[in-house]
């Protein structure tokens, strides 16, 4: 086993502590100081608002949702079999998910000259930070009391490789559990990863190509929502975070 004592935070350890750097707690805790970055720049650039901001967001959002989808396919279905309160546990992780994921589709309809978009995106940060908090000082502790270093490693790829191949944007309606999460991964994906680089096209050419990039982007974004409704994908869910 990992870990020196019974529910010390993943924050206050060191990476060899957490099972090395290929552990999914060490993974964990650095995708979590990422986040504390890009929450920064985000909070740096919200007066300016303008291109700045909006890029701040979409990388804040490129991590949270990646990173959310690998925890909710890979991890917390871990933990339900591992911790005897591992599904009250991931349940309240994922309420958060879900308000995250609303949270975010509200910004990314509104302009920071908004009424009401800086309390949104204040909640949204706080939401963020509280997910951060339960993960490095309940779950993740919990589950380095009863699982291997080996095990821990093998999670963490496992993770590592999920992340890599997530949605990266919200996407509130789709179940926060397999079967649905799982069968969502493909075309949200690829429906996600093409909205994103047709964004960068954008700011490549210095917004000449805004006016087109936005209509594909709304066709996409049509598309994406009629995925999200099919009701294969919402299979598996909780009442607590159905919508």
């Amino acid at each position: 086993m990992t870990g020196p004592s019974r529910h010390r935070s993943i924050a206050e350890q060191t990476v060899e502590q957490l099972g090395g750097r290929a552990s999914i707690l060490a993974r964990q805790r650095a995708d979590h100081e990422r986040l504390a970055r890009l929450m920064e720049r985000v909070r740096a650039t919200e007066a300016g608002g303008g291109r700045e901001h909006a890029a701040a967001l979409r990388a804040l959002a490129r991590l949270v949702f990646t990173h959310a989808f690998a925890e909710e396919a890979v991890l917390f279905p871990a933990a339900r079999r591992a911790l005897p309160e591992g599904d009250p546990l991931t349940l309240a992780i994922e309420e958060d998910h879900q308000e995250v994921d609303e949270l975010v589709a509200r910004l990314d309809r509104s302009s920071p000259t908004d009424p009401g978009h800086a309390a949104l995106l204040r909640r949204t940060l706080s939401v963020l930070d509280q997910d951060v908090r339960t993960e490095e000082d309940e779950l993740l502790p919990r589950l380095q009391q009863v699982l291997t270093r080996r095990r821990l490693q093998v999670l963490g790829l496992q993770w590592e490789l999920v992340r890599r191949v997530s949605p990266t944007r919200a996407h509130p309606v789709v179940s926060r559990r397999p079967p649905g999460q799982t069968l969502s991964a493909l075309p949200l994906t690829v429906l996600d990863r093409v909205r994103d680089n047709l964004q960068r096209l954008d700011e490549l050419t210095g917004g000449r190509l805004t006016a087109a990039v936005s209509a594909l982007d709304r066709v996409l974004s049509g598309a994406s929502g009629a995925v999200e409704r099919l009701p294969l994908l919402q299979r598996g869910e909780r009442r607590e975070t159905s919508r």
